[in-house]
């Protein structure tokens, strides 16, 4: 087998996709299989069509690579790859369209207001309440948000977002604990709690200071945490997501789960929640890639 390891890109995450990317690369070889590994970059197509190869392991992150666009170069190229198609990407990306969705279904997540220029301030933070987490509709591993506890902060958190998205979201803040839900090839791994000194689980806190605190196991009771998983299952399927993933929620003060939202390409870094999650259910890093390979390379069989 051959595998050609997509990675990098020009998005905002380029950074943290170059290290998953390797990171992949270096597993793979360690188990001796052959590697192509492709970044993403100006002239990176010409590359990548000239080389032989089984199929291609996605370790793109941010838009062009988890938005459905690389899906879809590919499915028209005829190259099987990991992770999920052109729509679970792409409805995943976009936070209001995943709201949408599990709202329809009935499936919880905090409210939220899309903000335009023509959005009142005021209004919205009367419908809403506050504090507010302002977000970008189409960034991951927390790019671009801010917690707003004051109407008059409101909108230079909406500035902020807006330098990277067109599109601004304001989410009702959730008091509570944050979990995390990998899945692979349809099962939820061990759920992980998360805890930072930060005001929540930024960028910050996820790639660059070593003492956010995670919890295996997460502290809850073997039936909260089984409810969990199953909601993080039918979250990810609802949205059309397939072969690996990552659902992030929090429970609130209730004990009432929140869906935040999907990651359809999460890290793979040496600070990446799925690598955790992996390692509490028996998997050394390289049988976890080998695990997300067999998933798709199962689809395609079955096709």
């Amino acid at each position: 087998m051959r595998v050609a390891v997509l990675y990098g890109g020009m998005s905002a995450e380029r950074a943290v996709s170059l290290k998953s990317g390797q990171a992949v690369i270096d597993a793979l070889r360690s188990i001796d299989i052959d590697v192509l590994p492709v970044d993403v970059c100006e002239g990176w197509l010409d590359q990548f069509r000239k080389n032989e190869f089984d199929i291609a392991f996605l370790a793109l992150h941010g838009r062009g690579g988890e938005d459905g666009t690389i899906q879809g170069l590919l499915d028209s190229l005829d190259i099987p790859y990991t992770g999920s198609g052109v729509l679970g990407s792409a409805l995943a990306m976009d936070k209001v369209r995943t709201k949408q969705i599990w709202q329809t279904l009935g499936l919880p997540t905090p409210a939220y207001a899309v903000i335009d220029h023509d959005s009142d301030p005021e209004q919205i933070w009367q419908t809403l309440g506050g504090p507010l987490m302002v977000k970008p509709v189409h960034e991951g591993s927390s790019i671009g948000l801010s917690k707003v506890e004051q109407l008059d902060e409101l909108k230079v958190a909406v500035l902020k977002a807006e330098e990277l998205d067109s599109q601004v979201i304001a989410e009702q803040w959730i008091t509570g604990k944050e979990y995390t839900v990998t899945i692979l090839d349809g099962r939820a791994l061990p759920v992980i709690g998360l805890e930072t000194h930060h005001q929540f689980y930024d960028y910050e806190a996820k790639y660059l200071v070593d003492d956010t605190r995670y919890l295996l196991p997460c502290g809850l009771t073997e039936a909260e945490e089984s409810h969990i998983q199953s909601l993080a299952i039918e979250a990810f399927n609802a949205v059309g997501c397939r072969d690996w993933g990552r659902v992030d929620l929090m429970v609130d003060g209730d004990n009432r789960p929140q869906l935040l939202e999907v990651n359809t390409l999460p890290g793979m870094t040496d600070h990446s929640l799925v690598p955790m999650a992996g390692k509490a259910a028996g998997y050394s890093f390289a049988e976890l890639v080998l695990e997300i390979i067999r998933a798709a390379q199962k689809r395609y069989h079955a096709v």
